[in-house]
């Protein structure tokens, strides 16, 4: 069977291995298992979170308010935005499609990180679209402006905090590159690690609200997938100036978000000190992986994530070092994939950060 020919340029996304393939794979035992591979907030969500999906879970035989009113009003009196000015997706994933196949198309370009979140490319190439790639692994923002003179892509994404590294640009600099990029190019700034950039150095921290309102061609997206704790109920969210909501709108697929999601990221939402209970205890514990790393001469990216990632250098194979620590029932995400001699280990609870240290540093 024959299919159509942009397939041909697309890799499947690997996602982080599931505590269950690891079980069936090797025969562990699920308690024996500890997953610090897709930057799951270890705490979980908040127990009001718990209470509030618990109570309508008779609710899902009906169709979700395709409305979203309450989650979207919950997003406005945060950020300081006109409901009408935002989008939900199913996942910030979802958005970034959506705005891909509005804006990009054969013969457009889009602008990316060397390395950073895959689905942009993946996207991409959906709608037949060339990648174009910096060379720097951080965010050079001056070499960043000289590939969109010399391309003009279609769309640029700004992946602040970045996936996979942590690594982010100072919110001046990137107010600086937005200025000077024509109204016709869409910028997405997927801040999907924000929340804890924004606790961890203010310098970093971009709001919605002021991007919007200054720049007329800014996409901005976030997540509750991470600080909020909520990756499996799938809801993400784009923040922009009307005229773009409305034509990520004509994309959006109908009743896209489940009754159960909505609540539970309404309810998230209204819980800040959980969350930033469980920043304050991330960037504890990521201390601690930093002292690991420089003990044992690898190198930290300086991270405002929940995640850190350890570049091994010579003589260490990621790859090698990821499957030994599977087969002991720690999940870690390798970067070979990206093109780095590194593995990414989400920040989890101290117990099983503990474990991570006591494994790898028979390995490393």
């Amino acid at each position: 069977m024959r299919f159509n020919p942009v397939l041909d340029a697309i890799s499947v996304y690997e996602a982080g291995k599931p505590i269950e393939l690891v079980v069936r794979e090797f025969g562990i035992a699920p308690k024996d298992i500890v997953k610090l591979a897709s930057n799951e907030n270890p705490f979980g969500c908040s127990p009001k979170v718990q209470e509030a999906v618990g109570a309508i879970v008779s609710k899902m035989a009906l169709y979700p308010d395709d409305s979203m009113h309450k989650l979207k009003a919950g997003l406005s009196k945060r950020f300081g935005v006109d409901p009408h000015e935002v989008v939900i997706g199913a996942g910030s994933d979802q958005v970034i499609e959506f705005a891909v196949h509005a804006k990009a198309g054969a013969g457009s370009k889009v602008l990316v990180n060397s390395v950073t979140f895959a689905m942009y490319e993946i996207y991409a190439h959906h709608v037949g679209a060339e990648v174009i790639r910096t060379a720097s692994r951080e965010h050079d923002l001056d070499e960043f402006y000289a590939l969109y003179l010399e391309h003009k892509p279609s769309i640029i994404f700004l992946c602040t905090p970045n996936n996979p590294t942590g690594d982010s640009a100072d919110a001046a600099e990137v107010k600086a590159f937005l200025s000077k990029i024509d109204k016709e190019t869409l910028v997405i700034v997927d801040g999907a690690y924000m929340e804890y950039a924004r606790y961890k150095d203010a310098a970093k921290a971009l709001e919605p609200k002021e991007l919007i309102e200054t720049y007329e061609n800014v996409l901005y997206l976030g997540t509750f997938s991470k600080a909020y704790g909520l990756g499996g109920m799938r809801v993400g969210y784009g923040i922009a100036q009307r005229d773009i909501i409305t034509a990520l709108y004509k994309l959006r697929p109908p009743f896209n978000i489940t009754t159960l999601s909505l609540e539970a990221a309404s309810v998230a939402l209204e819980d800040e000190e959980f969350v930033q209970m469980s920043i304050a205890k991330n960037f504890e514990e990521m201390a601690r992986y930093e002292a690991f790393a420089e003990a044992h001469g690898i190198r930290a990216i300086d991270s405002y994530t929940n995640f850190v990632t350890l570049c091994l250098g010579e003589g260490r194979n990621s790859t090698a070092i990821a499957d030994t620590l599977l087969r002991q029932g720690m999940i870690v995400r390798n970067l070979a994939g990206y093109g780095l001699n590194a593995i990414r280990v989400t920040v989890g609870k101290p117990e099983e950060n503990d474990r991570f240290f006591a494994l790898a540093a028979e390995l490393v």
